[in-house]
């Protein structure tokens, strides 16, 4: 006798089996037509509300650039739509009906005719717990009585916003029935593509139901193909079933024909309805060498300090161990570690100090010029290091940045990266009975980490909020700035990142610009009297046109947007929208846009590898190299593959964003998604990123009359990533570029 499970799994295959295709159900678009009002009642909801007032808006983007700059707090979003019951009569699978409302930052309760239908993307607790990178998705059973077939539906969404953007700002929006392969998941993220000898690329991948009641059958078509050519390289067929306690699992191999972008594509075909589902992934491919065995010296060519702080510099070499330094003119009261390549003293006079870096090993020996300037500004170049936010979240602690540190020092160091830099999550519940600021369990011994991190010729960042509250509801700053600066400087702290968090709170809801700089200009005055060389990174998501007066609050760096996340859409939003800031940019102080978002990243506890192709990881570092911005790496330290290593010890690369004339890039062309950046740098070169926004490949061409290089010269191309001379041209330079690709070029006049 059957047991009643496997006797309903057998009659549900054959509904499925014999059910008949009458058609595809089609989405039904909610992309417009929505409106929206700030403030928060119940009544919002109720689809008898008269809405007529409200303003409209559209969804797909904050409502700060909407017209509510800097508003944080509850709004609200109402939309009257039909659902017709085609939808549901074409369907395949008669089974649930499904509200894709993209991403909503930050908390969200959503309504359908008045019922409240699902809250915080799926996730449990209050509205104000809700995470905003997560696609909202919800379900209801076809013959749920608050579904209006053929009439009015009004759909209510009520957001919650702590600070920086709010509201529903990207994704996927619509309506659509629930399809057989809705139930299936093809997991491509649980293993990395292993790469062998003479271009062998393996990865294993695996399909699995989502469903305890549906079993699948089907075909499985793997295939790898030239992005820019369309040419398929690899092409295999296998006959498959798997259910959601027996996935099915696989592993092929391929040999590519060229060290170049290649995608990969997997298509589940199923066998009874002939429903597909596809997934496409870029296979990473590595454009950095490694460095020579010979030594050479990395890095910037100019670093500040006060007058009498405490002076720490790594110089940053590579090449084989192990490597002596010297540094011929060095200030007397500055002694350089000749093992380590650690400096360290204080300088008191102000002045510019031409110092001779040189390093050594067996092979060979390499020379730099390098100039120490002692004066009222510190951070002359992008501020290059790590921050805790991107992959830990509030789970941050001592044995996680210190692992991060190693990590650092041990792979990155050599590079040019010097900075450790705690996030949000470190505070303790309550300031001592003086008002100090105490470190929670996570963090025993404060002083002892900034000296561990300090002893691997690192230097290291702290996280606060002029606000009482910080961002993840820890202690801020709000009336206890200078204690907190002193705190900071006795641990041994260099940097701080300044989070406006709950100051909106404390600001007028329609804060003028002497109120923005208030709480800045303030926390800057603490910072100064402790006589030590603090960065200071003003984190309050570009309100206020940030840009325009983030220097004279002494900010060394201030976001110029919201929080970034691991799309191509948050990417390319915030990174091609930067040009109207870049006239503030100047040594000393930088428009930030935000952390890096490579490796493996996830906001917490939960990693992921990024969801940005490889291809758009070259566009993000290339990207932000070329903007002169601060590049924080946010993902697990302990974790970094040869891939995302490649992706940060490009020095070539980071050369650009180093350079000393701090000019950011511009951009000079945009046709047909291609988009132009040209930088000047102060050996009068430019640098070019040649960028493909297309989501197909494309053709790409640099006119050399847009880079202000003397007339009618030939020029002499190399590109950076791949460290190639292309050879002395004249006129134009053409290159077809992959989906969301980038060529990164530095460029000269030939001699």
């Amino acid at each position: 006798m059957l047991k009643i499970g496997v006797f309903i799994s057998c009659f549900l295959s054959l509904i499925l089996f014999f059910a008949p295709e009458t058609g595809s159900a089609q989405d039904v678009s909610i992309l417009q037509g929505w409106k929206f009002k700030t403030g928060d009642q119940a009544g919002w909801a109720a689809p008898a509300f008269s809405d007529s007032d409200w303003a409209p808006i559209k969804i797909g983007a904050p409502w700060e650039a909407q017209g509510y700059p800097g508003y944080n707090g509850f709004a609200w979003y109402r939309l009257h739509i039909t659902i017709p019951s085609a939808i549901r009569d074409k369907s395949f699978l008669k089974d649930r009906i499904r509200f894709d409302l993209g991403k909503i930052d930050d908390g969200d309760e959503v309504y359908l005719n008045g019922s409240l239908i699902g809250r915080n993307g799926g996730r449990g607790g209050t509205i104000e717990s809700g995470v905003w990178d997560q696609d909202r998705s919800y379900t209801l059973p076809l013959a749920d009585s608050r579904i209006h077939w053929d009439q009015d539906n009004v759909i209510a969404v009520r957001v919650w916003d702590r600070n920086g953007d709010g509201g529903m700002y990207d994704g996927k929006y619509g309506i659509s029935i629930n399809d057989v392969t809705d139930y299936v998941r093809i997991n491509t993220a649980d293993n990395g593509f292993q790469f062998g000898n003479n271009k062998q690329v393996s990865k294993k991948i695996s399909l699995q139901s989502v469903s305890p009641t549906y079993d699948f059958t089907g075909r499985l078509h793997i295939s790898v193909a030239d992005p820019i050519s369309g040419s398929v390289v690899f092409k295999q067929t296998l006959g498959i079933d798997f259910a959601k306690d027996r996935p099915f699992e696989y592993t092929y191999k391929v040999s590519l024909p060229e060290n170049k972008s290649y995608q990969a594509t997997y298509t589940f075909e199923e066998g009874r309805s002939k429903k597909q589902l596809s997934v496409t992934e870029g296979i990473p491919f590595i454009l950095t060498p490694r460095p020579p065995a010979t030594p050479r010296i990395n890095g910037a060519d100019v670093f500040g300090t006060y007058p009498n702080a405490p002076f720490l510099y790594r110089v940053p070499a590579t090449g084989e161990g192990p490597l002596t330094y010297k540094a011929a003119s060095l200030p007397a009261t500055l002694k350089l570690d000749p093992q380590t390549g650690i400096i360290t003293g204080t300088l008191a006079a102000k002045g510019s100090y031409k110092v001779k870096l040189s390093v050594r090993n067996k092979l060979g020996s390499a020379t730099k010029n390098f100039t120490i300037v002692c004066g009222d500004k510190i951070g002359l170049t992008p501020a290059l290091g790590w921050n805790s936010w991107n992959c830990w979240g509030l789970t941050v602690s001592d044995e996680k940045v210190r692992a991060s540190a190693k990590a650092m020092a041990d792979r990155l160091a050599s590079h040019g990266w010097s900075y450790i830099n705690i996030d949000d999550g470190w505070e303790n519940a309550q300031r001592d009975a003086d008002g100090k600021i105490l470190a929670n369990s996570k963090f025993p011994d404060m002083k002892g980490l900034a000296d561990f991190v300090h002893s691997l010729g690192l230097r290291m960042g702290i996280y606060s909020s002029p606000g009482p509250r910080t961002c993840g509801g820890y202690l801020g700053s709000y009336q206890h700035e200078r204690q907190d600066a002193a705190s900071y400087a006795a641990w041994g702290f260099d940097y701080l990142k300044y989070d406006w968090c709950s100051y909106g709170e404390i600001a007028p809801r329609d804060p003028s610009l002497e109120d923005y700089q208030k709480p800045y200009k303030v926390m800057q005055e603490a910072l100064a009297s402790t006589g030590r060389n603090i960065i200071y990174s003003l984190c309050q998501y570009g309100m206020g046109d940030v840009w325009k007066w983030g220097n004279q609050v002494g900010a060394n760096s201030w976001r110029t947007t919201g929080d970034i996340s691991d799309t191509w859409g948050s990417l390319s939003g915030i990174g091609f929208k930067q040009d109207h800031c870049a006239p503030y940019t100047e040594p000393g102080h930088f428009n930030d846009p935000d952390m890096l978002v490579v490796g493996r990243v996830g906001w917490g506890p939960s990693l992921h590898d990024t969801r940005l192709t490889p291809d758009e990881q070259y566009t993000h570092i290339s990207l932000w190299s070329l903007l002169s911005a601060p590049m924080l790496i946010g993902c697990d330290m302990s974790r970094l593959d040869d891939f995302t290593l490649n992706l940060l010890t490009n020095d070539e690369v980071i050369a650009v964003d180093q350079d000393a004339l701090a000019k950011p890039a511009v951009r000079v062309a945009d046709q047909d998604g291609i988009q132009v950046w040209v930088k000047e740098l102060r050996d009068g070169s430019r640098a070019v990123g040649l960028f493909n926004l297309n989501d197909k490949a494309h053709p790409a061409r640099l006119d050399f009359e847009t880079l202000k290089l003397p007339s009618g010269q030939k020029l002499k191309l190399r590109d950076c990533w791949r460290q190639q001379d292309l050879g002395v041209q004249k006129g134009s330079y053409s290159v077809t570029l992959p989906a969301h690709g980038v060529v990164l070029l530095r460029v000269k006049a030939a001699q």
